[in-house]
This record gives C-alpha cells, structure tokens and sequence, in this order.
C-alpha cells in the first residue's frame, strides 16, 4: 500500500487556486480534520475495488452480524426506505457481495445473506483497519493512544449528533 503522505497529497490537493474558498482563513484544527479525513477516505479507497458505498458496506456488515435476513427487515433496521435498500441490494448482488434466495414460507421474500466474497471484502476492510491502528499505535505512547481515543469518540458522537438524516433515495 502506498505511503499515507502519498495517498494524501494524490488525494487531498492542497494546491491554493483563485476561488473564493481559498480566502476563507482555515485553523489548524481544521487543517488537521481535513487530513485526517482525507488520508482515512484515501485508504479506504485504495483497499476498496469493488467500489463499495458506506450505505453497501454497512449493509454488508449488518448482514455479517444478522443473517440471514429479509430486506424489509435490512431496511428498517438500517433506516433505509424500501426503493433505498431494494437499489443497495441489488447492486451487492451484481458485485456478487450477497447470495438472496426465496422464501420458505414466502416465495416473493428474499432470504439475504453473504456471499464468501463478501465476507472475505469484510476481512479485507477489517485487516485494514487493524494495519492503520498498528500503524499509528506503534508510534504513540500508551498515554496518547489513550487520549487519541477519548478524543476519538468525543468527535464521533459530536458529529454524529449534528448530523442531519437523510432518508431520500
């Protein structure tokens, strides 16, 4: 995989152009944001082929811990409308990422699962995540593991809780 620095600046152009954005005073706070975001999205990228959404791959992932599964079911526990998910599922079946077979009580349902492909994809992503925590773990103390995390999951839930949802298709 190639270096994090070169991921970033093939990925992150930090070049200033004429617009009028490029005015707008950035803290180094917001740098720092900006990189990081672009560095995570650059490698997530680099590990993912198949071209996978975040909306595919948390139905995947979902689907690992819960299958199998109807997609009603998918949908409402996700929050997805039902043409959402019925367009997320069948794009994850073209990409061969879920097998969907009838029924037995229901023909018109489908019984959704994983395919071996789609759960070697999921290894894949995890192995990556696991690498980028030993990447930067091998670099820190244990103090600022600690305070990386807390702050972390601080940041998460604050902009989790800030989010805007969206059930449009």
């Amino acid at each position: 995989m190639k270096a994090d620095n070169q991921l970033y600046n093939e990925n992150c152009n930090t070049s200033k152009g004429d617009s009028e954005i490029d005015n707008v005073a950035v803290t180094p706070f917001e740098s720092a944001l900006s990189r990081l975001q672009c560095v995570l999205v650059a490698r997530r990228t680099a590990t993912n082929p198949e071209g996978v959404s975040w909306a595919q791959y948390d139905t995947l992932h979902f689907l690992r811990q819960f299958q199998p599964m109807i997609p009603s079911m998918i949908g409402e526990k996700l929050g997805f409308t039902r043409s959402k998910t019925s367009k997320i599922l069948r794009s994850l079946k073209e990409k061969e990422l879920i097998e969907q077979e009838s029924g037995e009580n229901d023909k018109r349902e489908l019984v959704t699962r994983l395919s071996h492909k789609g759960l070697m994809f999921l290894q894949r992503a995890e192995l990556s995540r696991h690498n980028m925590a030993d990447i930067v773990a091998s670099r820190m103390s244990q103090g600022e593991i600690a305070i990386f995390t807390e702050l972390c999951n601080r940041a998460s839930d604050l902009l989790y809780a800030e989010t805007p949802v969206s059930h449009d298709d």
